[in-house]
C-alpha cells in the first residue's frame, strides 16, 4: 500500500510511464516497454505489454469514448489524466478485467501519479464508460459514419488509413487487413547468411524466407543473436532483400541507400558475399550509421561492408557506381502497424507530401547510382499508393520495370501488377511493397 492507502500496481505503473513516453515524447511503445519489462515479474510484464499495446492500438477510438462519456474535449484535461483514462478504458472495453478492478486500480494510479484532487474526475468518467461495452460505445461514436468509417472505427484505425487500403485491396479484404493490424506479431528472426544456421534459432522455420524462424521465447537470450550472427527481422523485410539478390545483374558493388538501423543490410551483406559481390551501406544520420555497423559486427573484417554516413539524396560517390541498389525509403510505416500500433494515430495525411518528395528524390538518386544493366529495389513499409506505385511512376523511361513476383515464386498472392505487395492478413508479414527496376 502507498500514501493514503492507495495500492501501487507495478504493471499499471509501468504501463502509465510507457504511455506517457509515447504520447508526450514520441517514443515507440515496443522499445519503451523493452526498457521497463526487466522491472516486472513475467506475469506483470505480460499484463503491462497487453495494456500498453492495446491502448496504443485503440487510442483514437478510446479518445472519442472518453470525450463522449465526460462531455468535454480532451484538451481540457491534463495530458497525464487523459493517458490514465485511456488505460482504464482499455481495461473496461478491451480486456477481461472485472469492472470494479479496472476502475479501482485506475483510480489508485491516478491518485499516485497525478494527485488526489483528480481522483473524483477519473472515477466519474470511468463509471460512465463502464455502463456500455465496446460495441455499445461503437454504436454511439460511429452513428454518423458511413460503412467504411464504421469499419475503420470498429477496428481502431483512422478513416484515411482504411481509405488507403481500400484503394489497393478488394473491398472484401479491407476489414481483414485492418483486423490483422490488431494482432500482435510473433518475433521473427533472421540468420546472417554464412554466419549461422537456421537450427541455431530454434522455433518454427519461416513460411517463405529460408533465413527466417519464428521465436516463442526471448530472442535476446539466443547465442546467435547475442553474437550478431542473427537478428530480429520481419519476414517481409527478408523477402524484399532476397528478391533483389535473385535478380541477374553485372558483378560489382551493391549499395544499401537508406541502411539504418541495419537489419536488411546485415542480410544483404551475406547475400552479396555468397554471390561474390561486396556491399556498401549508407545512412544519413551518424547515430543510425553506428547501429548499422553494430548489426554487421559478426562479419569478418576483411569482408565487412563499408558503412558511410551519407545523405542518399546528395551522395558522395560517383554516378553509376553500383550494380544493385536497395532503396528502402522512409515512409508512413502503415505496413508495420502490428508492431508499431501507436503509429496509426501519430501519422496523418499531412505527412505524405514531405515524405513523397523525399521518396522521389531517393529513388532518383538510386537510379543515378546504378550502372546500366544494374537493378534497383524500391521498397516501402507502406501500401499507400502515393508512396509506392506513384513514386515508381516518376522513374519514367530511365528504367525497365521487372515483374517482381517472379523473384518470389514461393510467396502466394504477392503480385500487385508488376510489383510485390505483402500483407499481414495474407502473408503474416509487414505490408512491404517492392518494385524491381533495371537501369537502362
Amino acid at each position: 500500500m502507498s500514501r493514503k492507502g492507495r495500492r501501487h500496481d507495478p504493471a499499471r505503473s509501468v504501463a502509465f510511464k510507457v504511455l506517457r513516453a509515447v504520447t508526450s515524447h514520441g517514443a515507440y511503445a515496443n522499445l519503451e516497454l523493452a526498457k521497463q519489462r526487466a522491472k516486472l515479474s513475467p506475469q506483470d510484464a505480460a499484463f503491462a505489454t497487453e495494456l500498453v499495446s492495446g491502448t496504443c492500438r485503440a487510442m483514437g477510438s478510446y479518445d472519442q469514448v472518453i470525450a463522449e462519456a465526460s462531455g468535454r474535449e480532451l484538451r481540457t484535461l491534463q495530458p497525464a489524466v487523459v493517458d490514465i483514462l485511456r488505460l482504464g478504458t482499455h481495461q473496461l472495453l478491451g480486456m477481461r478485467v472485472p469492472v470494479h478492478a479496472a476502475i479501482s486500480t485506475t483510480v489508485d494510479l491516478a491518485a499516485l501519479e497525478v494527485g488526489e484532487r483528480l481522483v473524483g474526475v477519473v472515477n466519474a468518467i470511468l463509471h460512465k464508460i463502464s455502463a456500455r461495452d465496446w460495441l455499445g460505445w461503437l454504436e454511439i461514436i460511429g452513428a454518423n459514419q458511413d460503412n467504411l468509417g464504421k469499419i475503420a472505427l470498429g477496428n481502431h484505425h483512422p478513416r484515411w488509413i482504411a481509405e488507403a487500403f481500400a484503394q489497393v485491396l478488394p473491398i472484401t479484404e479491407v476489414m481483414a487487413a485492418l483486423e490483422a493490424d490488431n494482432v500482435a506479431s510473433k518475433p521473427t528472426l533472421a540468420i546472417r547468411p554464412g554466419l549461422a544456421e537456421l537450427a541455431e534459432l530454434g522455433g518454427e522455420p519461416g513460411r517463405y524466407s529460408p533465413f527466417a524462424a519464428y521465436s516463442d521465447g526471448d530472442p535476446s537470450l539466443i547465442p546467435a543473436i547475442i553474437q550478431g550472427r542473427a537478428g530480429v527481422q520481419d519476414e517481409g523485410s527478408q523477402l524484399v532483400a532476397l528478391a533483389l539478390a535473385r535478380v541477374d545483374a553485372p558483378k560489382g558493388t551493391w549499395l544499401d541507400l537508406c541502411a539504418g538501423p541495419g537489419g536488411k543490410t546485415a542480410l544483404l551483406a551475406g547475400l552479396a558475399q555468397l554471390s561474390g559481390n561486396h556491399l556498401v551501406a549508407a545512412e544519413k544520420h551518424p547515430h543510425r550509421a553506428q547501429l548499422v555497423a553494430q548489426n554487421l559486427r559478426a562479419y569478418p573484417k576483411a569482408h565487412r561492408p563499408l558503412v558511410v554516413a551519407a545523405d542518399g539524396t546528395a551522395p558522395p560517390w560517383n554516378p553509376q557506381t553500383f550494380t544493385k541498389v536497395l532503396a528502402d525509403v522512409p515512409c508512413t510505416g502503415l505496413g508495420a502497424l502490428r508492431r508499431r500500433p501507436e503509429s496509426r494515430w501519430r501519422r496523418s495525411p499531412a505527412d505524405l507530401p514531405e515524405l513523397v518528395t523525399l521518396q522521389r528524390q531517393l529513388l532518383a538518386a538510386a537510379i543515378d547510382s546504378t550502372a546500366p544493366g544494374g537493378v534497383i529495389a524500391y521498397v516501402t513499409c507502406s501500401p499507400h499508393a502515393e508512396e509506392t506505385t506513384e513514386v515508381v511512376a516518376t522513374a519514367g523511361d530511365r528504367v525497365e520495370v521487372l515483374t517482381a513476383s517472379d523473384y518470389l515464386p514461393e510467396v502466394p498472392k504477392a503480385a500487385a501488377g508488376d510489383f510485390v505487395q505483402l500483407w499481414p492478413h495474407r502473408h503474416r508479414t509487414d505490408a512491404m511493397f517492392l518494385a524491381l527496376l533495371r537501369r537502362r
